[in-house]
């Protein structure tokens, strides 16, 4: 069996406005969450940020334009999650990346990992994600898009 690696990322994908991109996971209907994704043996994370946006939206980025937030999340993975890992793996590392668009603009869903999508003003797309570490980037937003001007 290929299992999945314990490593991932989450890519914020916002606007100027501070508008937020949601994804409704397709296995668990009523989670939201931000694009993440499982790194590949080959990748290298900013590489594996830029698949996943693409699998997950359809939008197509240089890996330049993703900002690195140098942040790493340890989570336990949930436990209706851990088959997807090799036996005995119960955490995963999480690295934070984001992409700034213009503005809110339509996404193409992957049919198999997500339903629907939504864009929402940061504070309600904060309460709305499921994982506490994402509603952790999406409330660091404001803060973090001040320190760039």
């Amino acid at each position: 069996m290929n299992y999945k690696t314990p490593v991932s990322v989450l890519v914020l994908v916002h606007t100027a406005d501070l508008q937020v991109l949601l994804l409704e996971r397709a296995d668990r209907a009523g989670f939201w969450q931000s694009v993440t994704g499982s790194q590949d043996a080959d990748e290298t994370l900013r590489q594996t940020a830029q698949r996943e946006l693409a699998e997950e939206t359809g939008i197509v980025t240089d890996v330049a334009t993703l900002i690195d937030w140098q942040r790493e999340n340890c989570y336990e993975i949930y436990a209706h999650w851990r088959s997807r890992y090799a036996p005995g793996v119960t955490h995963n590392t999480e690295h934070v990346f984001s992409l700034e668009l213009p503005s809110v603009q339509d996404v193409v869903l992957a049919p198999r990992e997500h339903l629907d999508y939504q864009w929402l003003p940061w504070r309600e797309a904060a309460e709305l994600v499921f994982s506490s570490s994402n509603a952790e980037v999406i409330r660091e937003l404001p803060q973090r898009m001040r320190q760039r001007t």
